[in-house]
């Protein structure tokens, strides 16, 4: 992704701090962390504040990302914490070794016929039992719109769950978040079964 590559350091230094979190998605993704077994993965993680935070909340956690400028950055700030340059569609991790992967806003750039081929690779390297928590843009149908780095996509929360569904995830909650002012936001925890 050359266009986060080139605006990698701009999107750490507003983007890529616990700050900058919104306290609903803090509370979900550390009750999801706390509540999924064995060894994590920040899929997609950018700068890394995500893993870096779940690393000092005790978790083991690794964290996958395209972007050899995040995976620098993420290095620099966090350097206890194990980063690694790989693609959503190849993380190159054995199969089942993983208890939880956070996709968190790591699929919004996908298109989405290339949407299967990441879960399918969540899939395989997830244990039996295994839990996913995918963030996204929420909208009433599945389209594209101007990011402020290159196009993402804004999912209908069905779609999102049928698309799970059809990668064979069992999917236990949903959440959305809608702020004033601010795209909607939603979560979906699934499972493998």
């Amino acid at each position: 992704m050359a266009a986060y590559g080139d605006r990698a350091d701009e999107y750490a230094e507003v983007l890529g701090s616990m700050s900058a979190v919104h306290a609903e998605d803090r509370a979900l993704v550390e009750a999801w962390a706390d509540a999924t077994p064995g060894p994590l993965l920040d899929m997609g993680c950018g700068p890394g504040h995500w893993t870096a935070h779940l690393h000092r909340r005790g978790h083991t956690i690794t964290g996958i990302e395209p972007v050899p400028r995040f995976v620098a950055l993420a290095r620099a700030a966090a350097p206890e914490v194990d980063f690694r340059r790989g693609t959503l569609e190849s993380i190159g991790l054995p199969d089942g070794g993983v208890g939880g992967v956070l996709s968190w806003y790591s699929l919004v750039h996908h298109e989405p016929n290339e949407v299967p081929a990441a879960l399918a690779e969540v899939h395989r390297i997830l244990a039996p039992g295994g839990s996913l928590l995918v963030g996204f843009f929420e909208g009433p149908t599945l389209e594209p719109f101007d990011h402020a780095v290159t196009t993402a996509y804004r999912w209908p929360v069905e779609r999102m769950v049928a698309v799970l569904q059809d990668a064979d995830f069992e999917v236990d909650a949903v959440h959305r978040r809608t702020d004033l002012g601010a795209r909607p936001h939603a979560a979906v925890i699934a499972r493998r079964p």
